[in-house]
């Protein structure tokens, strides 16, 4: 348990190479998909704004009705 049959490293590569070959990896998102993806951030946001604004309404409105 625990055991290593090969206890060989990889050849080291240059920082930088190894970056660069990361980066080629990346698969970026067309501009339709960031569109779709920052109005539904948006929405959610504004949402969970309206939310927290109702149930800060809600708490007030009930601590001043106990006060």
């Amino acid at each position: 348990m625990g055991e290593t049959t090969g206890t060989e490293k990889a050849p080291k590569k240059s920082f930088f190479k190894g970056l660069k070959a990361e980066f080629n990896k990346i698969v970026w998102p067309d501009q339709e998909t960031v569109g779709k993806q920052t109005v539904a951030v948006v929405a959610v946001t504004a949402a969970l704004g309206i939310i927290i604004a109702i149930l800060d309404f809600i708490i007030k409105w009930g601590l001043s009705f106990i006060i």
